[in-house]
């Protein structure tokens, strides 16, 4: 079927080349057609498409297929090579929200996968449109946009312009939606902004209410809000006095009420959070108290190493009250770690 989409869709016929776009957008939920797309070499056509701005139906159907079959990082190589992100960019005004979410999406994808694609947004001039985006109310827009915003930002010179552009606050600010997505999305999408931000903690600091925010969000019943927010909190207390501010908030007994879980995507960020938040003062006895220790042992039973790793950086920095070694001796870590033939 795939194959004689592709051909259809390279006839000059704009009502076909519709439908046969909007098909590829459909059926590129599966990776599989993602590739036989590529295979029979529809990505050209598609981005040859992406011209015809005064078509918006076609312009829909074509940016979705667009945005979905970059979700396979061979194709987004592919529309790198034929400058798709260039016409994009191009795309980023004056166009429906509709047009504008597969839009987006590709352009987030693209940047997700490849530095040099989001070296291209930002050369394309495409991250002040980027961040304006951020003040939306279309939920599906936002998730997309804060994921495209929060790839830039792994790279240093697109950071530089987010922070100009007041796109940190942005993204802060959508922590406050009552889309859980969103929330997540925003979350995930600070972490690199913090970790390449110039000064990343006074930054933080200048968010009013920024971090009693992001802490309030521990209570989320979204494990997917838990997670990013977990991450966050991981990066924002790199900062000394952050983390001080964090502790005030309460961010101990919120974090240990998480241990008890069987989620290792939450487990990850969580062990990073602790362990981070260990550094502050008494925390770590803290952490004991709350009985958070024991848990995390038992994440020590995981199949994932990058639970493994996380976990043993927490334990690591627990193992420093006395108090906490013994609840650590008594859950088993010893033998655990015997297993592993590391002791």
């Amino acid at each position: 079927m795939v194959e004689h989409l592709v051909k259809r869709l390279k006839k000059q016929n704009e009502e076909l080349q519709r439908h046969c776009a909007s098909a590829i957008f459909k059926c590129a939920e599966s990776d599989a057609t993602r590739t036989l797309v590529r295979k029979y070499e529809g990505l050209d056509p598609l981005v040859s498409l992406l011209s015809k701005t005064s078509n918006k139906d076609l312009l829909c159907a074509v940016t979705g297929a667009v945005w979905k079959c970059s979700k396979n990082a061979l194709n987004a190589t592919r529309f790198k090579e034929l400058k798709a992100i260039e016409q994009l960019v191009a795309l980023l005004s004056n166009q429906p929200e509709e047009v504008l979410v597969n839009v987006v999406g590709g352009l987030g994808e693209c940047a997700a996968h490849d530095p040099d694609s989001r070296a291209s947004i930002r050369k394309a001039g495409g991250l002040v449109p980027l961040v304006q985006l951020l003040t939306g109310t279309n939920h599906s827009l936002l998730i997309n946009t804060t994921k495209v915003v929060g790839a830039c930002a792994l790279d240093a010179d697109s950071m530089i312009v987010i922070d100009k552009q007041d796109g940190v606050r942005l993204l802060w600010s959508l922590l406050k939606s009552v889309n859980t997505e969103v929330q997540a999305c925003a979350a995930w999408a600070i972490c690199p902004c913090i970790e390449n931000a110039k000064d990343a903690g006074e930054l933080v600091r200048s968010f009013v209410g920024g971090l009693e925010l992001i802490v309030g969000l521990l209570k989320s019943d979204d494990l997917e809000v838990l997670a990013a927010v977990c991450a966050a909190i991981a990066k924002i207390a790199k900062d000394e006095e952050n983390l001080g501010v964090l502790t005030d908030h309460g961010v101990v007994p919120l974090l240990a009420k998480l241990a008890i879980t069987d989620s290792d995507h939450l487990r990850i960020h969580l062990c990073d959070a602790i362990a981070r938040c260990c550094m502050w003062r008494n925390n770590r006895i803290a952490f004991g108290q709350a009985s958070a220790v024991a848990p995390l042992v038992s994440y020590l039973q995981s199949s994932d190493s990058l639970v493994h790793r996380s976990t043993a950086c927490a334990l690591h920095q627990l193992s420093k009250d006395p108090g906490n070694c013994i609840t650590m001796h008594e859950a088993g870590v010893v033998q655990v770690c015997i297993g592993w033939h590391i002791v």
